[in-house]
């Protein structure tokens, strides 16, 4: 394929991958009002082939997101309402002795929730840390075991998880294993007043919005390849890599602010969400290669529950959100110097 071929190549792909994306953009905000960063986010995890945690108060239609986008994916979709005595084979399943044919007895695997496509784990800080962690290996080997029987998961996968902010009464924090398998952090803040008119008229009266399935699933493995080709230059992965180091209080990047509020920065798997975000980025902006501002532009959801504080910076009142935008003004732009 010569370079002009390749370009026209790519340059079609990231139209389909728009074109696409609006499209299932459109139909979930049918009935969500507002929220464009939010929806923007959760579609970012699911064509960067990632999970998402969307965390807010009570009332403010994360689960209805989640739900909107089930419907607009002809995909397989569970839901699992975490509370504080689910078991962990509440989740995954369990293989329960039933009566065969002949009168003999055998052990039958029933699946649980989490064989789907979409699993929305709704309110998953309201479970034990045990059960949580139920949830990791279908996260990140897409696959469960019981027992001695694996049952490999069907793509597309994608976990959408909400919470409640850990303040509130009765909620469990994430375990650090766990947050780090979400590709992004999402917090999902009130509706502007604008907004709460339209949603009124949606929740209160006789006006209803019926969603239809608008994408599938080889449509979103396709998206998926699409974003998996997106080029990206070595000024760009060094930028994800010193950005990720930048939130390790021993690095040479780290800021002060990081040194003196930070116990555990990210993990390699932060540089591997940064780059997989950038690319959907990359493609929505029109361009074909991934440059340091799409980096940028990501790292606060890719970062946010990978910083992990000290005690002191938990005394101190400092945020991870502080600690992210702190790397990021610490952190030039290549070509711009230290």
């Amino acid at each position: 394929m010569t370079t002009k071929e390749s370009s026209a190549s790519a340059k079609a792909a990231a139209a389909r991958f728009r074109e696409v994306h609006t499209r299932v953009r459109s139909e979930v905000h049918k009935a969500i009002v507002g929220q464009e960063s939010v929806i923007d986010s959760v579609l970012t995890a699911l064509f960067a082939g990632g999970h998402v945690l969307l965390e807010g108060v009570p009332g403010i239609g994360k689960t209805l997101l989640v739900h909107s986008l089930g419907e607009a994916l002809d995909l397989k979709f569970s839901r699992i309402q975490f509370t504080p005595d689910l078991m962990p084979s509440d989740v995954r399943g369990a293989e329960i002795l039933v009566e065969t044919r002949g009168g003999g007895h055998e052990l039958r695997f029933q699946p649980g929730p989490i064989v789907s496509n979409l699993v929305l784990a709704d309110e998953i800080n309201r479970a034990t840390p045990k059960t949580q962690s139920a949830m990791l290996e279908a996260m990140q080997e897409r696959q469960v075991t019981i027992g001695e029987r694996t049952i490999k998961l069907e793509e597309p996968y994608c976990v959408m998880a909400t919470q409640n902010p850990v303040e509130q009464e009765g909620t469990y924090p994430l375990p650090e294993a766990q947050l780090d398998r979400f590709l992004l952090k999402v917090v999902v803040g009130y509706p502007k007043e604008d907004e709460y008119g339209r949603i009124l008229a949606l929740t209160t009266g006789i006006e209803s919005e019926e969603l239809s399935a608008v994408s599938n699933g080889p449509e979103v493995l396709e998206m998926r390849a699409i974003v998996r080709e997106v080029p990206v230059p070595e000024a760009a992965q060094q930028h994800a890599v010193r950005l990720v180091m930048a939130t390790q209080p021993d690095s040479e990047y780290a800021p002060e602010l990081v040194k003196q509020a930070v116990a555990l920065g990210s993990s390699p798997r932060g540089a591997q969400a940064l780059i997989l975000a950038a690319k959907v980025n990359t493609l929505l902006a029109g361009r074909y290669a991934v440059a340091p501002e799409d980096i940028r532009a990501v790292a606060m959801p890719c970062l946010r529950h990978r910083v992990l504080l000290s005690f002191q910076g938990q005394a101190d009142g400092v945020s991870a959100d502080q600690v992210v935008q702190a790397v990021l003004e610490a952190m030039p732009l290549p070509g711009e110097g230290l």
